[in-house]
């Protein structure tokens, strides 16, 4: 071993504490994680994304509380036609913490470049109403939009998708990159055109999605049947095995052509994740992405002008060894990252 080499590194490490750091990037995470050489508890107090900032009165304020980046929680599952239960889904994803602040793809510490919070979860007036829970969601995310604040939401069953997007989609349509094991584009069924399996139908005839510029990633499963709205409408769909053949450098060559400089919003039902990796959802599909592919898709969005996202379809109580919500909150911070990027591109 080079003894200079040895020497340096002693003299530089060995008294040093477990928050000296030198890299500019990494004295941001241990700025914001450590007082002193005391690291916060991951397993005390109040459980928020990343241990952001609790602002829960957020929505109370005119200006949203001057955010950049809102975490917001959407606990409602009345839109699902199988397994119940992903309105646990934002607690569960919110106690995760071995997740970020540091991006080590990005290299980035995304939330020190934005301001940034956990606002809560949406005030439903009824826990039984869909229509109703729908027009609350929109409204929420109305004030939000309209404060200029990005989104950045966890649900929830994909119901809550849309009227998020009816809200920040009002005045220009969106472009989507959505990532599932179903397309979520069929018709209405018993008396109702808002759950889950189909938000993006009533997205576009809403004039809030261009359908021309949505990329459906990882469809697959046995209701193709009822999703010939994807393509007659001019949405790009690619299936888990074509997914498979085409490998991730080319479906993100796909997304970036497909979205261009449009506001792009990226919604992740995950589902998408083969049942292996993600067992605690309603409409489990065998054959889907793994983890990890999943991940580089959502980082191959980056540069793209981001304007919000989703993670939903979490449901704890079929997720044994709360590997979904791990994969989920995993998820979320890819998209909150991407999102603070686009963010700190348009502030110049």
């Amino acid at each position: 071993m080079d003894k200079k080499k040895l020497e340096r590194l002693r003299k530089t490490y060995g008294g040093a504490s477990g928050a000296e750091v030198r890299d500019p990037e990494f004295r941001k995470v241990v700025d914001l994680l450590f007082n002193g050489e005391r690291r916060s508890k991951p397993y005390a107090d109040v459980s928020t994304f990343l241990d952001l900032p609790l602002m829960a009165d957020a929505a109370e304020r005119e200006d949203f509380g001057g955010l950049d980046i809102a975490v917001v929680g959407v606990p409602m599952d009345l839109g699902v036609t199988n397994r119940a239960g992903s309105r646990l889904g934002p607690r569960a994803v919110r106690a995760v913490e071995r997740i970020g602040p540091y991006h080590h793809v990005h290299k980035t510490v995304a939330m020190a470049h934005v301001k940034a919070a956990d606002v809560g979860d949406v005030p439903f007036r009824s826990r039984y109403s869909l229509e109703q829970s729908h027009a609350d969601i929109e409204a929420y995310f109305g004030k939000l939009h309209k404060a200029g604040v990005t989104p950045v939401s966890v649900g929830g069953d994909h119901s809550i998708t849309l009227p998020i997007m009816k809200a920040i989609g009002a005045k220009e349509p969106l472009a989507m990159v959505h990532i599932d094991a179903h397309a979520d584009t069929s018709g209405p069924y018993e008396g109702t055109k808002f759950h889950h399996g189909g938000p993006f139908r009533e997205a576009v005839l809403a004039g809030v999605l261009d359908p021309e510029r949505v990329i459906q990633i990882g469809i697959r499963g046995n209701a193709e049947y009822l999703w010939e709205f994807s393509y007659d409408s001019g949405m790009t769909i690619i299936h888990a095995e074509e997914f498979m053949r085409i490998g991730i450098d080319e479906t993100i060559r796909r997304i970036r052509k497909i979205v261009g400089k449009a506001p792009t919003y990226i919604s992740f039902d995950v589902d998408s994740l083969d049942p292996a990796f993600a067992p605690g959802t309603g409409t489990p599909e065998a054959g889907g992405l793994q983890t990890r592919e999943a991940m580089e898709l959502v980082r191959g969005c980056a540069g793209l002008n981001i304007v919000g996202g989703d993670v939903v379809e979490v449901a704890p109580m079929y997720d044994a060894t709360s590997n979904t919500a791990q994969a989920a909150a995993q998820m979320l911070f890819e998209i909150f990252t991407v999102a603070a990027m686009a963010r700190i591109k348009r502030k110049g």
